[in-house]
C-alpha cells in the first residue's frame, strides 16, 4: 500500500500557493516525500489560473470592496473563491510512478477522492470529465494540474458550505461558458455539500470525509505529519512571486 505524508494545516493565501509550488519543486528532485495537503485560506481569497485574464476572471470592484486578496495560481483552470468558512483546498504532489502518465486518466484517478469523500458525507456525486465533480449537475469541485519532471501537482477544491452568493458576487465566468451548461447565471451553476444534505455541515466533517475518500480512491495509508524546514524556507522564498502585482497581471 502507498504510504503518503498528510498535512492538514490553514493560512495565508500568498502561502499557501507558494507551498504548492515548493513542494512540486522538491518532490521532483526527490528531496521530499508524495504529499496530501488538506488546507484552508485565511483570510477567504480566490485564485485566478495561469492563464486567465484578471478583470475577465474576477470583479474586481466587488472583491476590493469585501478586502479579498486575488492569488494568480501555476495551473490552469478557471477562478475559484476559497471561503475559510466553507471550502477546503486540496493538493496532492507525487510522482508519476504512483499517478497515471496519460493527463485524463489522471485526473479521474486522483478526483475519485473527492467523490469518494461527498459520499461518505451522504451526497451523490459525479465526476464529469476533465476536472469537474457534481452534484445533480452542479459543480462544487474544480481540479486543476501541472508537471514537472516526473512529478505532478494536482489541487482542487470541495465546497462543503461556501457562501454561494459572495461567490457569485466576486467571480466573473464567460457567457458562453455558462450557455455551454445551460444556466443562466454562475450561481445556478455551482452547490455545496450543505445545500445538497439540507444541513450545515462542519470542516471537521469535511476533513475526515476528504482523508477517506483520498486513501480510497488511491489506495494509500495517510500518515500525518509535519512539513520539513526546507519546504517551509522555500515556500516562503516562493512568496514574493505570488505577492508582486506582475504575478498578479502576467498576460500569459
Amino acid at each position: 500500500m502507498w504510504r503518503l505524508r498528510l498535512i492538514v494545516d490553514d493560512g495565508d493565501p500568498y502561502y499557501q500557493m507558494a507551498l504548492d509550488e515548493a513542494l512540486l519543486i522538491l518532490r521532483s528532485v526527490n528531496v521530499t516525500p508524495d504529499t496530501l495537503r488538506l488546507y484552508v485560506f485565511n483570510p477567504s481569497a480566490i485564485t485566478i489560473g495561469y492563464f486567465q485574464s484578471l478583470s475577465r476572471a474576477v470583479n474586481l470592484e466587488r472583491a476590493r470592496e469585501l478586502g479579498i486578496p486575488i492569488v494568480r495560481r501555476i495551473t490552469g483552470g478557471g477562478s475559484v473563491y476559497h471561503d475559510s468558512n466553507g471550502e477546503i483546498t486540496y493538493s496532492i504532489v507525487s510522482t508519476l510512478d504512483r499517478i497515471p502518465r496519460d493527463v485524463a486518466k489522471s485526473y479521474e484517478v486522483i478526483t475519485k477522492g473527492i467523490v469518494y469523500a461527498a459520499e461518505y458525507l451522504g451526497v451523490e456525486a459525479k465526476f464529469i470529465p476533465i476536472n469537474d465533480v457534481v452534484i445533480a449537475g452542479k459543480k462544487f469541485s474544480g481540479q486543476a494540474q501541472i508537471r514537472r519532471r516526473n512529478t505532478v501537482l494536482q489541487h482542487g477544491t470541495f465546497m462543503y458550505a461556501t457562501d454561494l452568493d459572495l461567490l457569485a458576487s466576486v467571480l466573473r465566468v464567460p457567457k458562453i461558458k455558462l450557455k455551454a451548461k445551460k444556466v443562466p447565471s454562475i450561481r445556478e451553476r455551482v452547490t455545496t455539500i450543505s445545500e445538497a444534505l439540507g444541513r450545515r455541515v462542519t470542516r471537521d466533517e469535511t476533513i475526515d470525509a476528504l482523508k477517506y475518500g483520498f486513501s480510497k480512491a488511491l489506495n494509500a495509508e495517510l500518515y500525518e505529519d509535519q512539513l520539513r524546514p526546507e519546504e517551509i524556507e522555500l515556500a516562503k522564498n516562493l512568496m514574493w512571486k505570488y505577492k508582486s502585482r506582475e504575478w498578479l497581471e502576467l498576460r500569459p
